[in-house]
């Protein structure tokens, strides 16, 4: 196969262009290595006889396989899955000038690179094809590309040694603070790394009696929260606790959430896949090693904003809300779901739901849950809802006791616009709670925002995505469980 000079380039198959690591070979020259943000030209239309490509071209930008969380980068295992790793949704359009190179000039791979950096990391997925028939093709939009990895190959590795880990522990539990001695002081002496632990915990009367702890308690490092910000002060999070803890360490993060190794030492511990008591040591060395298996947990973006100071058609998409906005209410990202309900009030709630600025519907009964998929095996199934693995882009919304036989929970995608508001009849207010928390009003004229946050939770797996996801359905909640059915026993004639 030859480019527009003539040259001749080296390949297997055309379809392999679109793999990062492809070498490229020019005649007196030397071997070029497609790599980083290359633009990768595919020949969706097959070359001519004569080996020349065609003017229509599949053009994509392939990004790095990673995806940065301070020190800890989560990429893919093998450079061969790059290509499965991440992609960019508009990505195809047709080229309609004439390239003289496959390889792009470094201004160009500049610009590629500095358009990247502005693109929201929120799905997840296989690469599909965007050539539609002889002539129908997805158009490039840079403003609404994403950025997608795909969870079958996400690993976590390190960029530097992690140097500082926070450890969050299960509260008013006395039973944790053992383990959360043993752990403290293995990585302080043997780790050397920096521990930030909350303030209070220094305050436990079993702590400050006990002499071991004494040792290592003068060089902790503490925080409190609302107080003191640890943004880009923390490389790991290591959690000993439930479900509960995980969205705690969530809510101090309302930004980049640095890697989570979640110990189970609460009630259900469906969050959690570690045990503790196993060997601690070991799992934590592994982790700390790279290459440990990653998922990365959806959260929600979640604004409240008012709409007497500001006309509601001035008020921009949800993505674009910034926290120094002087209509905003809240701001908040949140792991499981968004509740709102009727509160103390004995009437029926009332409120008008929203997507993508198109009314869909009006919701009469107790409230509605909006809910991410790792908060789908929470309020949400409670009420009717279905499971949904973490890893799938979407938004579940799932209505609480309607007054109506029909309103079922649905599935909406990740990324759209969800706004909810009273309803102009509506005979009360209504009111809202963030992962159980922060519970708040929302009266006429307020507007509740939500849509797919760009900063997940990189949740380290024990052992990858899909088992760790089915071993909690099947041990935590039961899933599936029943007596098998005895076989038939026919006496022989």
């Amino acid at each position: 196969m030859s480019d527009s000079r003539g040259n001749k380039v080296e390949m297997s198959k055309p379809s392999l262009m679109d793999t990062l690591g492809t070498t490229v070979s020019f005649e007196g020259s030397e071997s070029i290595t497609l790599r980083d943000s290359a633009p990768i030209y595919s020949d969706v239309n097959s070359t001519t006889e004569s080996g020349f490509f065609k003017k229509s071209f599949a053009k994509g930008f392939m990004p790095r396989g990673e995806i940065r969380y301070g020190r800890a980068v989560s990429q893919p295992e093998e450079p061969d899955e790059m290509r499965l790793a991440r992609f960019r949704i508009g990505g195809l359009h047709e080229d309609n000038q004439d390239h003289e190179s496959i390889v792009p000039s470094a201004s160009a791979r500049r610009t590629q690179r500095n358009s990247r950096r502005r693109t929201n990391h929120s799905f997840y997925g296989v690469s599909p094809h965007y050539k539609f028939g002889p002539k129908g093709f997805l158009v490039s939009s840079t403003a609404c590309s994403l950025t997608i990895p795909d969870p079958s190959n996400q690993k976590l590795n390190w960029t530097k040694p992690p140097l500082t880990v926070l450890i969050i522990r299960k509260h008013l539990d006395e039973s944790v603070l053992e383990p959360f001695r043993d752990l403290v002081i293995w990585l302080m002496e043997e780790k050397n790394m920096v521990v930030y632990v909350e303030k209070m915990v220094l305050e436990e009367r079993v702590l400050l009696e006990d002499e071991k702890f004494h040792s290592v308690q003068d060089k902790l490092k503490s925080f409190k929260e609302g107080v003191d910000d640890l943004t880009d002060k923390v490389d790991f999070i290591i959690c000993l606790g439930g479900d509960g803890t995980l969205l705690y360490v969530s809510s101090l993060f309302q930004a980049s959430v640095p890697p989570v190794m979640a110990f189970n030492m609460g009630s259900l511990g469906f969050l959690t896949p570690f045990q503790f008591y196993k060997d601690f040591k070991h799992e934590v060395t592994r982790v700390m090693q790279g290459s440990a298996s990653l998922l990365l947990r959806f959260r929600l973006k979640c604004v409240v904003i008012t709409h007497e100071i500001q006309s509601i058609t001035q008020i921009p998409h949800v993505k674009n809300i910034q926290k120094e906005n002087v209509s905003l209410k809240t701001h908040k990202l949140v792991l499981n779901e968004v509740v709102v309900d009727r509160g103390s009030s004995s009437y029926l709630s009332n409120i008008d739901l929203y997507i993508e600025g198109r009314r869909v519907t009006t919701i009469q009964g107790d409230g509605l849950i909006i809910s991410t998929p790792t908060g789908s095996t929470a309020y949400a199934v409670a009420a009717g809802a279905s499971m949904i693995h973490p890893s799938v882009p979407c938004i579940l919304i799932t209505p609480i006791c309607p007054h109506s036989l029909s309103f079922r929970p649905i599935v909406v995608p990740a990324g759209v616009e969800i706004k909810i508001m009273l309803s102009t009849g509506a005979r009360g207010t209504a009111m809202v709670s963030f992962d159980g928390r922060d519970r708040q009003e929302i009266r006429q004229g307020d507007s509740l925002r939500i849509t797919t946050a760009s900063y997940p939770v990189p949740s380290v797996c024990a052992a990858d995505q899909i088992e760790d996801w089915f071993d909690g359905l099947s041990v935590c909640l039961n899933w599936n469980l029943r007596l098998p059915q005895r076989p038939l026993h026919i006496l022989a004639a």
